[in-house]
């Protein structure tokens, strides 16, 4: 009898630490993700956004022979900063502008700085929306954009070698980000003379082409417009509208020259973004590529 209640004991213990170890086993943290980006991207130290009374994140991209000389670069200012440089930051995968601007520095000459904002998180939807929104909320754009234009431009052109001026100043994002760089090309076109507009988020701001009507950009501006066929909702259809509104606006803005661009079956991801980023960065910054068509 007692070596029956032994035998058991151990059964029971055995299982037991069994158990405990397939557990601890199954349910180890994940290690972290192995960094994606260049060694020439930086993370700053959080800067404090003033009017929104929140911190936010920077990341900067030096062209590759920053270090190694005196001359100053144009600058790219970026939204969603997370998922520019790094899978391991990345949520929704990377743009990968690190390896496609290292390989431009070599391929054409082309050597930019980009300063990569981070988004707000679940702030997301009304920082980088200028309207208010019945689901989203109030929106917080103009705060968004005068962070950028107040603080952090100013804070990059006194502590990097930038071209601070508007000829060599651009702005672009993707979704939300290409909503609130096409709203930056009319409300800081003193600022910002080459804008990038990927996906943008326009079934969010219904208000958006009367502005563009209302308030035709005057200053020489190049703006890039690009839109999947199969991002699904209103967008090809708000994308369409937008370009229509941009020809019915050409003689109060000759001074704007537009590229629209729509890829058929690409969809509303990083992936697509990727993939066009370098085409975009090249007609922005006027350097030949055969990738794009202008408006008719």
């Amino acid at each position: 009898m007692k070596s029956t209640s032994l035998l058991l004991s151990f059964i029971l213990g055995f299982a037991v630490s069994s158990a405990i170890a397939y557990y601890a086993w199954t349910h180890q943290p994940s290690s972290p993700q192995a960094t994606t980006a260049a060694r020439n991207v930086h993370i700053q130290t959080p800067m404090p956004m003033t009017k929104l009374m929140r911190d936010r994140q920077l990341r900067i991209y030096l062209p590759p022979d920053y270090e190694h000389s005196t001359q100053r670069y144009p600058v790219v200012y970026m939204h969603d900063g997370q998922n520019l440089f790094d899978t391991a930051s990345a949520y929704a995968g990377e743009w990968g502008i690190d390896e496609s601007l290292n390989s431009l520095a070599l391929t054409h000459g082309l050597n930019l700085i980009v300063v990569g904002i981070d988004n707000g998180g679940d702030k997301r939807m009304t920082e980088l929306n200028p309207f208010n929104h019945e689901r989203f909320g109030a929106g917080e754009g103009d705060a968004y954009l005068d962070f950028i234009v107040e603080q952090v431009k100013p804070w990059v052109d006194d502590n990097y070698r930038s071209l601070s001026s508007r000829e060599y100043t651009a702005i672009m994002g993707s979704s939300m980000g290409g909503l609130i760089s096409h709203y930056a090309a009319i409300r800081h076109a003193d600022v910002f003379s080459k804008i990038g507009v990927f996906s943008p988020a326009y079934w969010t701001a219904p208000a958006f082409s009367d502005l563009v009507l209302v308030h035709p950009v005057k200053l020489p501006q190049r703006l890039f417009l690009l839109m999947g066929e199969a991002e699904g909702g209103s967008m090809m259809t708000d994308f369409d509208a937008m370009k229509d509104t941009l020809i019915a606006a050409r003689a109060a803005q000759p001074a704007l020259a537009s590229i629209a661009i729509s890829v058929p079956h690409a969809q509303h991801n990083e992936l697509f973004w990727r993939s066009q980023f370098v085409p975009a960065i090249l007609w922005l910054f006027d350097q030949p590529t055969t990738d794009v068509q202008a408006l008719p």
